[in-house]
This record gives C-alpha cells, sequence and structure tokens, in this order.
C-alpha cells in the first residue's frame, strides 16, 4: 500500500493474489442493490421495530481516517480516544452500536451507487453533491473522528463534506502482509456459511450483514457481480494503490497525514496538535484478541442464537407434519 512489495534481489515484485484458505462458495442473489426485493425485505421482513432517530451534530467534525480496512483502523480509533477525540467512530460501531443504524448506512450506499432519485425533479442534472454533511451527522452527529470502513468507503464525501476536518491516511508498510489480512478477516467473515444463514434468522445479523457483506464491502473492494472474495483476491492490491492516489489528489498537504500504524504518536500528535501521551501506543490487535475476538463476539450475539432458533422451527415442522401425518392415516 505505501511501498510496493520486493523481492529477496530487490527487484518489484508481480502482484500475486494472497489466496488463503479454500473457499466455500456461498448462494449469490444476483439482484441490483436498488432491486424492489431488496427494498421490501428492508422495509417489511426485516424492518427495526424501533428505528433510531437521526442523530444531530453536537461538535464538529475533527479528523477522517481514510485508510482502507486492516491498516491499524482500531488501534487508530483507541489513540485518538485516549488524544480525546470522543467519540471517534469505527467500523465496529455500525454492528455493535446499541442505536442500529445500518439501515442509514445501506441508505447512504446506495446514494452513492445509484444516485439521487431523478424521476420527480424537472431536470436530469445533479447540480450538488450527492452525499452532503447533513447526511453524515445523521449517522456520526456524536462523533469527532471517524476511521475505518465508513470514513474508507465514503472518502472522497466526507472529505467534500468536511472541508475543515483533518484527514490521515493510514497504511501499513507490508503490501502483502495487508493483503493476507484482508483475506484472512473480511473474507472468511464473507464465506462464512453459519453468518450467512444466520443473516436471513436474525433481525440484527440480517442488517450486519446486509450493510457490509452487500454494500460497503463490494463497493470498496469493487465487486460488481458481489463475490467479495473473489474482489479481493483479485483487486484489493489496485483498490489500495489507487485508494491512496485518490486521498492524495483530493486533501491539500497542510491538511493530510501520511501514517504507518508503526509510526506512533509523534507525527500523529504533532498533525493534530497534541501532546504525546505517558502511555504505549495502543496496538488493538494484540490486547485485545483482535479479529477473532471480535468474531466471537458475533458468533455468541447471533450465530449461535440463530440457530437455535432454527433447531426449534425444525422440530417444530416435524412434530406438525407427524401431527398431519397421523391425522392424515387415522
Amino acid at each position: 500500500m505505501g511501498v510496493k512489495s520486493v523481492s529477496n534481489d530487490g527487484s518489484p515484485k508481480q502482484d500475486q493474489p494472497y489466496r488463503g484458505p479454500s473457499r466455500f462458495l456461498l448462494p449469490r442473489i444476483n439482484l441490483s442493490l436498488d432491486s424492489k426485493i431488496w427494498h421490501f425485505l428492508e422495509k417489511h421482513v426485516y424492518a427495526l421495530s424501533n428505528p433510531p432517530p437521526p442523530r444531530k451534530r453536537t461538535k464538529p467534525m475533527e479528523v477522517i481516517c481514510v485508510g482502507l480496512p486492516r491498516s491499524g483502523t482500531e488501534s487508530l480509533q483507541q489513540a485518538l480516544l485516549t488524544l480525546g477525540f470522543d467519540h471517534t467512530y469505527h467500523g465496529w460501531d455500525i454492528v455493535y452500536d446499541e442505536q442500529i443504524h445500518s439501515p442509514g448506512w445501506v441508505a447512504l450506499a446506495r446514494k452513492k451507487l445509484f444516485g439521487p432519485d431523478l424521476s420527480s425533479s424537472s431536470s436530469s442534472t445533479i447540480t450538488s453533491p450527492q452525499i452532503t454533511a447533513a447526511d453524515f451527522d445523521a449517522l456520526l452527529g456524536h462523533s469527532v473522528a471517524v476511521t475505518d470502513a465508513a470514513a474508507s468507503v465514503f472518502a472522497a464525501e466526507m472529505i467534500a463534506a468536511y472541508p475543515e476536518a483533518k484527514v490521515v491516511l493510514n497504511m501499513r508498510r507490508d503490501a502483502d502482509a495487508w493483503h493476507a489480512s484482508v483475506v484472512r478477516t473480511l473474507v472468511r467473515a464473507n464465506e462464512s456459511w453459519a453468518f450467512w444463514v444466520a443473516s436471513w434468522l436474525d433481525r440484527e445479523c440480517f442488517w450486519a450483514w446486509h450493510v457490509y457483506e452487500r454494500f460497503l464491502w463490494p463497493m470498496l473492494f469493487r465487486a460488481p457481480d458481489g463475490d467479495m472474495g473473489k474482489a479481493v483476491r483479485r483487486n484489493a492490491r489496485w483498490v489500495a494503490r489507487e485508494h491512496c492516489a485518490m486521498i492524495r489528489g483530493l486533501v491539500p498537504p497542510e491538511r493530510l497525514l501520511e501514517w504507518y500504524i508503526d509510526d506512533g504518536w509523534e507525527p500523529l500528535c504533532k498533525f493534530l496538535g497534541k501532546p504525546v501521551p505517558d502511555v504505549e501506543f495502543p496496538h488493538a490487535n494484540a490486547a485485545a484478541g483482535g479479529w477473532k475476538a471480535r468474531e466471537e463476539q458475533c458468533n455468541k450475539r447471533w450465530v449461535e442464537a440463530a440457530f437455535v432458533r432454527l433447531f426449534f422451527l425444525v422440530v417444530i415442522g416435524l412434530i406438525l407434519v407427524g401431527w398431519l401425518g397421523c391425522a392424515y392415516y387415522i
């Protein structure tokens, strides 16, 4: 990402995709993400019983960390919280927020993909930004900083929406290690039968899967067919290069910090005008069990409960079939 991979003799390596473990193919529902079927499922079958009201901005947005996932995003969140940027919004907030705002992120993703509805307008020309600060504030109004999924997928829109905010382009120096990490984590989740099944049985799990596996990650890694795993293996390296180039082209140098996770506190604090804390720079993956711990949280929260529900549905179904069979023959 930040530097090109090189071979032992110093010559540039060819971009060979990291394949990771063998893939478990999930059924793909090849519908447009703007299909009426998805809208029906969202508004009726999986509609939230008590959707939260839109948030309102109470403090200005100060820091946008636009690096791609698996680039120290959670460590950076903890660092910003330590520096007083509270709240710093992370991709896990989309999943674990007590107020479920996933439908709002799906709506913004659709707006980015398909644009505003011009059918009721006399003009066919878009004269204003598709996604505005007001759109983001409805989801991020309580936050003064943002990192990970939302900031990387909507990087260009956030940079335009918050022109006073400072921008951090967080990266990893080793492109091979970054790519392998994305395959081991994001792709593994995307190819999990357990989570896929649970997403149809549990409303919260549906929205977590829907927002990430159908919208945000396929958008980021250019998966027009919805196969995010294939897209990561094939596209992630050039997506990372183009993403970094886009950020450098959008943000003036005085507003941008290019930062690597091993840079630690000093360049970050200097850029943000904060004193260096007298604590070690956080390393979220090492401290909290990393992705595996988060995966186990999701498993306990949704997958186990969903499969218990499925078990009882199967038992009830078998009892009903048996009862109908007995009634028929008697």
